[in-house]
């Protein structure tokens, strides 16, 4: 008996009609028709079911190459083919005639349509859940718009020169440094004709505010007299406000006899720096007369002018029954707008007056709209609570300030350090007496005093005289 020399599928063909051969040399075997048995169909997966496109025809006629045997087959090989096995049936699989079966044709095309059927049930593989993504966590919602002026050349190489320049601040303020190297003879035009094409309205606001900071409030009435000559430049209420505010600063402007009609035509923002302008000139009577005339004529200014008059009005002692007014007029607003210094200045004011009630309740407003005080608002609030002998509540401040991790200053020190000695709490002024020196402050007189105080009526004189030649060596004479 014969045997193939190649990878031979050993099969009982006494009941077979045919064989046949794949590459490889495997050798199948198929039932012939007398013998049918019907297997149960398999259940197909839903993408086999209903395919997309139309099923390509199965090739019925493989070319097969027969395995030329190599010499005689040996004992091994003949031992290891069946008993029935006979070489007639073998020469008859090799006809070209070959019989599928349609649950084998299915199982077969199956394999170049899609993936293979799994078998039913979970597998032991589950696959992990992917990572999130950034963009898949965020809340939906619209972006928040990013109001940047640009101000860099780089950042807007492909502008226009107009669009570049007339914002940029750099530009603006080398205007105001060309128009005071000119001479006294000369005009303003000569350096700005140049550059009106180049210009928008409220440009030049900057170049007016920084020639009255250079004090040449002359020039700035020269340069509004010169955009006024100019068409697309003027009316500028922010070029007018700006130099407005140069000229009562400097004592150049001249009230209207009629200051009805003045307040009744002028805009709010001319107003504002009329007040601002006569502030910072120092001219508070003519500025408290503009206040007046607004709260009377029911014009509402911005909290932030009364808050700058209240502060230098407080400076004064004789004028400070003025402030009183204000601090009513500031009380009645329902939209109270103050940024932290404007309301820290109010608070010193109110301290030196007396009226705690109002800084308590001007501290509570600053904190229920969000903010968060300052190191300076706290010293005042400790300061005040001091002064009116509340020694437990300005301790609670104290806890607060701690906790928000603030970074204090010398004046800090100064009113902790006495809160401590009234509280005769002797650890804790020292404790706070090495922090002082160990933040890189020098201690004042007032400091060294109280120290020496609260160590001498406890009791331990060796740090008392420590402390005392470390004021000496500092150039102070404690008695």
């Amino acid at each position: 008996m014969e045997s193939l020399s190649c990878s031979l599928f050993s099969y009982p063909v006494s009941k077979c009609s045919s064989f046949t051969r794949l590459s490889r040399g495997i050798v199948f075997a198929s039932r012939s028709d007398s013998k049918k048995h019907h297997h149960k169909k398999p259940h197909l997966p839903k993408n086999l079911r209903h395919r997309r496109r139309t099923e390509l025809p199965p090739d019925f006629h493989p070319v097969l190459h027969p395995v030329p045997c190599e010499g005689p087959p040996s004992e091994s090989d003949s031992a290891a083919l069946p008993r029935d096995y006979d070489e007639n049936d073998v020469n008859d699989s090799y006809d070209g005639n070959v019989v599928w079966e349609s649950d084998e044709i299915e199982a077969i095309s199956s394999l170049f349509q899609g993936r293979v059927p799994q078998k039913p049930g979970k597998s032991s593989r589950e696959r992990p859940l992917p990572l999130p993504l950034p963009h898949k966590i965020r809340p939906l919602g619209f972006p928040t718009p990013k109001n940047i002026i640009r101000t860099h050349l780089a950042c807007s190489a492909r502008q226009p020169i107009s669009n570049q320049i007339y914002k940029n601040p750099a530009f603006l303020i080398s205007l105001a440094r060309d128009i005071r190297s000119l001479p006294p003879e000369d005009n303003v035009s000569k350096v700005l004709d140049q550059w009106s094409r180049f210009l928008r309205k409220g440009s030049l606001s900057l170049t007016v505010r920084e020639l009255g900071h250079m004090g040449l409030p002359d020039r700035a009435l020269h340069v509004f007299c010169w955009i006024q000559n100019e068409p697309h430049l003027f009316p500028d209420d922010r070029v007018l406000a700006s130099t407005v505010e140069v000229l009562a600063r400097a004592h150049e402007l001249k009230m209207p006899f009629d200051l009805d009609k003045f307040i009744s035509l002028a805009s709010r923002s001319v107003y504002e720096a009329m007040v601002k302008g006569f502030i910072k000139g120092g001219n508070l009577k003519l500025a408290w007369r503009l206040l007046s005339a607004a709260t009377e004529g029911k014009r509402m200014l911005d909290p932030s002018v009364y808050a700058k008059l209240i502060l230098e009005i407080g400076k004064n002692p004789d004028k400070r029954t003025l402030v009183l007014p204000l601090l009513e007029e500031l009380a009645k607003r329902d939209d109270l707008k103050l940024t932290q210094q404007d309301c820290t200045a109010i608070m010193k004011v109110c301290t030196k007056l007396g009226k705690f009630d109002i800084l308590e309740a001007l501290y509570n407003w600053f904190k229920k709209s969000g903010s968060v005080p300052s190191v300076v608002m706290y010293t005042t609030l400790i300061q005040s609570r001091y002064l009116e002998n509340k020694y437990r509540d300005a301790m609670a401040v104290v806890w607060e300030m701690e906790s928000s991790n603030c970074l204090l200053d010398l004046p800090a020190y100064r009113v902790l350090i006495k809160l401590f000695v009234a509280l005769n709490d002797v650890s804790r002024t020292g404790r706070y007496f090495s922090k002082l020196k160990e933040s890189g402050f020098t201690p004042t007189y007032d400091i060294y005093r109280d120290v020496i105080g609260i160590y001498m009526a406890s009791g331990r004189l060796a740090k008392c005289k420590e402390i005392r030649r470390e004021a000496e060596m500092a150039g102070y004479k404690v008695g």
